[in-house]
């Protein structure tokens, strides 16, 4: 068992800690509210003041905010996670950030003698919860195998997808997928509704063939029903599609399904819909074709 450090106390990041504790790592927590750690306290975790003095106590810290500033500030600022790692140590980024920008941070952390992985992780609130987190790794093969009994506390699929930044760029392809997935099962169920025909049962029809995925039956499901509490949250969505454009764009890389629904993300946050599930872009084509409800 490890001492495990967990920076970030929010939907994900609690029940992820927990998880840990519960497979029998010693885990110190720190959140920046520090409300949002008396769960994981209450839980058996251990409350820290910084970053700096949860990394302190732990060979592996995960860190697990919202963006790619966040995770700067969380490793690189005052009181971060870097002033209290020690050499030999392991820093772990499960959030969806930049794949430049986590390269440009393994190489710092390198620098002074700590290893890093990128580890991302799709399953949402629920995946955290029960364990079954599906987590894309980026890394050196011998420091994801020192960290992978910790990868499977909190999750099911574990893949080392390539070096340092692999596991973002994986992340980003799972966005891309999910987020044009939807964009297209909002089309479909609209098309059906249009054309006059029950949707829910264009779906039960669609879920025994070959367009029948776990996007058309969760968020489908949303759409049917008109109610999109998070899942996953339009801001957050949005957030990746723009790490995804953004790389994209480096690259020199069209990508013109992922703009579009980018498009859309953006026209619901001007609703001010950020805070509803991302599968909320219904609304969007429901108003642009006058089908509002």
């Amino acid at each position: 068992m490890a001492n495990v450090a967990f920076i970030g106390m929010g939907i994900m990041g609690k029940p992820m800690a927990i998880n840990l504790h519960k497979a029998g790592h010693k885990v110190y927590v720190h959140g920046r509210r520090p409300e949002s750690m008396a769960e994981p306290v209450a839980a058996g975790c251990i409350a820290c003041k910084s970053p700096a003095e949860a990394a302190s106590q732990a060979e592996i810290s995960i860190v697990m905010v919202s963006d790619t500033p966040d995770v700067e500030q969380v490793i690189f600022g005052e009181g971060g996670v870097a002033q209290g790692a020690k050499a030999g140590s392991v820093v772990v980024d499960m959030s969806t950030i930049s794949p430049t920008a986590t390269r440009a941070m393994a190489q710092r952390l390198a620098a002074q003698g700590v290893e890093m992985l990128d580890a991302p992780v799709s399953g949402g609130d629920i995946g955290a919860i029960n364990a079954t987190l599906s987590i894309m790794v980026g890394g050196k093969p011998a420091v994801f195998e020192r960290v992978k009994p910790v990868f499977e506390a909190m999750g099911k699929n574990i893949v080392l997808v390539g070096d340092n930044g692999a596991g973002q760029v994986a992340k980003a392809c799972n966005q891309i997928v999910v987020a044009v997935t939807i964009e297209g099962v909002a089309e479909a169920l609209l098309f059906a509704r249009k054309n006059g025909v029950d949707p829910a049962r264009v779906r039960d029809a669609l879920m025994g063939g070959f367009a029948g995925s776990r996007i058309l039956e969760v968020h489908g499901k949303r759409m049917l029903d008109n109610e999109y509490k998070p899942g996953f949250k339009t801001r957050l969505h949005q957030k990746d599609m723009n790490i995804v454009l953004q790389t994209a764009k480096e690259l020199g890389l069209a990508l013109p399904g992922a703009a579009l629904v980018m498009q859309h993300l953006n026209a619901l946050m001007g609703l001010g819909e950020a805070e509803q599930d991302s599968a909320a872009v219904m609304k969007i084509l429901e108003r642009a074709s006058g089908m509002e409800r």
